[in-house]
């Protein structure tokens, strides 16, 4: 039985009280080890054959250890750790260690690029920084490295940097948790917008409980559950799947580390492992479902969601008739918890965001902020004022401006659009404004177009997503280009082969079309609108 049967009860009844002290740490990571110190955490494997089964017990002692050690390097309550890890087991260990003794952890991918991590280490005023061997010769090549009192290396030992195994095996393995106030800083995610570098979005440690919406909720997860879910460690997904939302549920939690995704073999670990739940973005299932799903089998596969982006009802459809189960979707964002979402106890409606979470008070709005009703397209907010809801940010750090712009009376914005219809459900129309969603990814244009026009060849370029079948969308740049250079597919070949250099690889243009200019406003700006319906058969 699902843990929500009656979504209208639930929704009456829920009351969301944020509380005044809260450690994520001490008091649901450490009540669950103690209330059954062989009860699993994590169930880790990777392609080499290593398995790891790890207790809440030990995961909490592991992270104490580890706060002993941060600690010795300088780092105090309230300084920012960046974490660029992959699936590392030892990722769960730093975030619950920076929870622990009130440091802020700020996430980052693998495919950040050393001008990335420079920014990020300046932004955040970041005094620790901790990856594996094969990541480190990138914090190396900044100077921001610098700033830093302390460089861990895991898995590894490579001089100038601390090594994570040694170190913290050698550790006393008793600390005293921070008594961090809810509203403390926890973490630090970077998140890209439509203008400028990534934006710092704050989360509060009142953000881990709050995420028992996503969990209890949406994943529908018990202690009893063994969940994975298929993210990338940089991105807020995983705070919200891979940590917080299962824990507050006291589920284990199964991690595959890999260094890409291979569709049949994760559907071969579906099968392979006692796994009953499953959370993935839509690029995920839209290439689960090209393969040969008579082949395999989930005997334990009892629940999926998928989130990111809107999922195809085709894909939708496919997966239930091969496996007879429904993927709903969820929607929130790295500023949230889950807004909406396709619970298990609602009628799903395929292309539906579903309805609004317990706690969420989710509206569809206009410019005055007024509140519209079915089938009108507006922004879609949530309600901020009298109560301020469960799981939204605290700012981002560093700039009132944009947090300020998030804001309309009684209202965040989301900053994508979207209609209701007559029974509540809402559906997905686009974004306000021009972030590139593609694979699970948030790319903004300012990020690509600064690294584009560092390319000798390129004058002048306009980055827009373009529809694509697997990815849902795909960055596309249009290109004027510099005087003495002629289009070719070397040229853009190597235009590819820059961005990635330059920045993280993900916001590369898979597309590039040459111009010889482009849109534009009366006042010379951009008219990505104009670039962005061509791609979508869309009119401005």
């Amino acid at each position: 039985m699902s843990n929500m049967t009656d979504y209208a009860a639930e929704r009456a009844s829920y009351r969301w009280s944020a509380p005044e002290k809260f450690n994520f740490a001490r008091d649901v990571l450490d009540v669950w080890a103690e209330k059954d110190p062989a009860h699993l955490a994590l169930w880790w494997i990777d392609d080499h054959g290593t398995e790891i089964k790890r207790t809440f017990a030990e995961l909490c002692e592991r992270s104490r250890r580890l706060c002993n050690v941060l600690a010795e390097i300088g780092v105090q309550r309230g300084d920012t750790v960046i974490c660029m890890l992959g699936r590392n087991i030892e990722w769960w260990e730093i975030l619950t260690a920076c929870l622990r003794m009130g440091a802020v952890c700020s996430p980052g991918t693998t495919q950040l690029s050393p001008k990335d991590i420079g920014y990020r280490i300046e932004a955040a005023n970041a005094v620790c920084f901790i990856t594996d061997d094969a990541n480190a010769a990138k914090l190396e090549a900044t100077p921001a490295a610098q700033r830093l009192k302390g460089r861990i290396v895991v898995g590894a030992k490579r001089t100038g940097w601390t090594g994570y195994d040694q170190a913290v095996d050698a550790a006393p393995d008793s600390f005293a948790t921070a008594d961090t106030a809810g509203d403390d800083d926890a973490l630090c995610y970077f998140t890209s917008g439509t203008t400028g570098y990534p934006k710092m979005a704050i989360q509060p440690h009142s953000y881990g409980l709050a995420h028992e919406i996503t969990g209890r909720y949406w994943l529908d997860l018990t202690p009893g559950d063994l969940h994975w879910n298929i993210s990338d460690t940089g991105w807020a997904k995983a705070a919200w799947s891979s940590y917080f939302g299962p824990w507050n549920c006291g589920a284990t939690l199964f991690v595959h580390h890999t260094e890409a995704f291979e569709p049949t073999k994760s559907l071969g670990l579906l099968g392979q492992y006692p796994i009953t739940t499953l959370c993935g973005a839509p690029t995920i299932y839209r290439m689960f479902v090209l393969q040969e799903l008579s082949q395999y089998t989930f005997p334990h596969l009892r629940h999926c969601v998928g989130a990111g982006e809107p999922l195809n009802p085709e894909v939708i459809e496919t997966w239930r008739k091969a496996t007879g189960l429904t993927i709903r979707d969820g929607y929130g964002q790295t500023e949230s918890v889950l807004l909406c979402g396709s619970f298990p106890c609602i009628e799903p409606r395929f292309g539906s965001m579903g309805k609004p979470s317990p706690g969420i008070d989710l509206a569809v709005i206009d410019d005055d902020g007024r509140e519209l009703g079915p089938g009108e397209e507006g922004d879609i907010a949530v309600r901020v004022k009298p109560h301020w809801p469960p799981g939204l940010f605290k700012e981002y750090r560093g700039d009132e401006e944009r947090t300020r712009a998030c804001f309309n009376g009684d209202w965040y914005l989301t900053g994508d659009r979207a209609k209701t219809d007559a029974d509540g459900y809402f559906w997905f129309m686009s974004r306000a404004d021009d972030v590139i969603l593609s694979a699970g990814y948030r790319i903004g244009p300012f990020e690509v177009e600064s690294a584009l026009i560092e390319h000798p060849a390129i004058a002048e370029s306009a980055v827009v997503a373009s529809p694509d079948e697997t990815r849902g969308a795909v960055v596309k740049a249009f290109v004027v280009l510099a005087p003495g250079y002629s289009a070719s597919d070397e040229l853009v070949r190597d235009i590819q082969d820059h961005v990635k250099r330059v920045t993280a690889p993900y916001k590369y243009p898979r597309k590039v079309e040459f111009l010889d200019e482009l849109p534009k406003t009366v006042s010379g700006k951009i008219r990505r609108v104009d670039l962005r319906g061509r791609e979508f058969g869309e009119s401005s």
